[in-house]
């Protein structure tokens, strides 16, 4: 039984869901603490017991989340909230941790819970270094190596103003006008761009940080950006995304 709780998310509109959400579902739970900090992690788990699980974003005010395991020993179960490094996913679920994508859903919460307290055996250190392992950054795409007349030709990331989907082909938009096909989904693009330069606004584009020229309120609580070089497709952030989009502006 899930009785107490760390959160550790530094994006309060984030971690006033993970509450609320935790309050509908395990009524009779306990949040121990909300931490936003890899710094006050680490204090709170050299001064106190382990929690039956920690809720834990990997992008930190001060680092990664993974810094925290480097300087304090942690063997309780993880949940992992992020906007980022979809792929992940998969490496959690085999090893008995789960991984949500911000913003946190209900259903999906319950559903980890439920797998949690389901688990009869102990969760071990060694698992949640190969899982650290993975998380560690690593070097972010700088350019594209395409195909061109009978040979290649490269494209900068630098040079990039949007990437969007259109019939599950990915193109980009460059600052000369120009486009090109990118042969990658938008799933491996947003793995692979640094997002601190790039922000994916939903399912079909991904915006440069520099390009954005205005930000416009939409109904609903949506926004409604503008970006350089765009004719081909309306940019609209959803209301649970909207937050998160304001922070990586403001940062």
């Amino acid at each position: 039984m899930i009785e107490k709780i760390l959160i550790v998310e530094d994006e309060k509109p984030n971690a006033d869901r993970l509450e609320r959400l935790i309050k509908v579902i395990r009524p009779k739970a306990t949040i121990l603490e909300v931490l936003d900090s890899i710094s006050d992690s680490v204090i709170w788990f050299n001064k106190h017991e382990k929690p039956d699980v920690v809720m834990m974003d990997v992008r930190l005010s001060d680092g990664l989340s993974f810094e925290i395991f480097e300087q304090v020993k942690i063997n309780c179960p993880i949940i992992f909230t992020t906007a980022y490094d979809e792929y992940a996913v998969k490496a959690f679920k085999y090893n008995s941790i789960d991984y949500l994508l911000k913003p946190v859903e209900q259903e999906e919460l319950l559903t980890s819970f439920t797998k949690l307290e389901a688990l009869s055996v102990d969760f071990h250190q060694k698992s949640l270094e190969g899982l650290l392992d993975f998380l560690k950054p690593k070097d972010f795409r700088s350019r594209f190596l395409l195909p061109y007349k009978d040979g290649y030709k490269t494209v900068q990331v630098s040079d990039i103003v949007f990437f969007y989907s259109k019939h599950k082909i990915t193109r980009a938009k460059l600052l000369n006008g120009s486009e090109e096909t990118i042969p990658l989904t938008m799933e491996e693009l947003e793995l692979q761009l640094n997002p601190k330069t790039f922000f994916r606004a939903n399912r079909q584009i991904i915006i440069h940080i520099d390009a954005i020229q205005q930000v416009h309120n939409y109904f609903n609580g949506k926004l409604k950006i503008d970006i350089e070089k765009n004719t081909e497709v309306e940019v609209i952030i959803s209301r649970d995304k909207a937050g998160l989009f304001k922070s990586w502006m403001d940062y």
